[in-house]
């Protein structure tokens, strides 16, 4: 059972999702707005957040930010109707780890909830190191030849499996799925997005090179291919 706060202004989805999940054993708080979503954070501990990002007053994605700024650590999952590729790009640069469009299948929500919680208990060392670069698993600070890197959520994210899983072939498939518990979607460029905005930071100017393109196939963090 997870303690769960749901953020959604839209009464009949707000009823829907709180009876689903507490049919399925969860404990749920709900909120309507921006004020009463942070108001609710700040008064109770939660396992997960699932909010809404068309709010009364304000942006998900701002209260996605704050909530960070409280906690770093908490899984948060966006609802919306917005899924263009630009707004997925906003919902995981504000620090969201999964996002869904509306409508949606409750049974996968439960699905993407269970992984979120999953992941967030892992228990994981204090340090990853490759070839000159150094994550800080504990503080989520990124060090190439001992300079600090400044990544966004979702770029640390995907650091993260990349320095896990090096020199192999990574598919976009793969990568969306272990980094963004979603299935590729052929008609976005998000991971290519994402990727190119970590290269800039950890490759850009530095040797050798870390991220590697595989034509036809995805890409390699490798420090063996140049």
């Amino acid at each position: 059972m997870a303690k769960i706060l749901v953020i959604e202004d839209e009464i009949r989805v707000a009823e829907l999702l709180e009876r689903g999940l507490k049919e399925l054993g969860h404990n749920v708080t709900t909120a309507n707005s921006v004020s009463e979503g942070l108001f609710r954070f700040r008064s109770a501990e939660f396992d997960i957040v699932v909010s809404d990002v068309m709010l009364p007053d304000g942006s998900g994605f701002e209260l996605c930010r704050k909530i960070r700024e409280i906690n770093s650590t908490i899984p948060i999952l966006m609802l919306t109707a917005l899924g263009t590729t630009d707004d997925k790009l906003e919902g995981f640069d504000s620090g969201a780890d999964d996002y869904m469009v509306k409508p949606f299948d409750f049974r996968e929500l439960d699905a993407r909830i269970k992984i979120l919680l999953k992941r967030c208990k892992t228990v994981t060392p204090e340090k990853l190191i490759y070839a000159d670069l150094t994550v800080d698993l504990k503080t989520k600070s990124v060090y190439r030849s001992n300079c600090l890197i400044n990544l966004t959520p979702k770029e640390y994210n995907l650091l993260i499996f990349f320095v896990q899983n090096p020199d192999r072939v990574l598919t976009r498939s793969e990568i969306a799925e272990k980094v963004w518990d979603t299935h590729f979607d052929t008609g976005t460029n998000f991971i290519d997005v994402y990727i190119n905005y970590l290269r800039k930071k950890i490759d850009k100017n530095f040797d050798p090179k870390l991220i590697h393109t595989k034509s036809g196939m995805g890409f390699i963090f490798s420090n063996k291919m140049n």
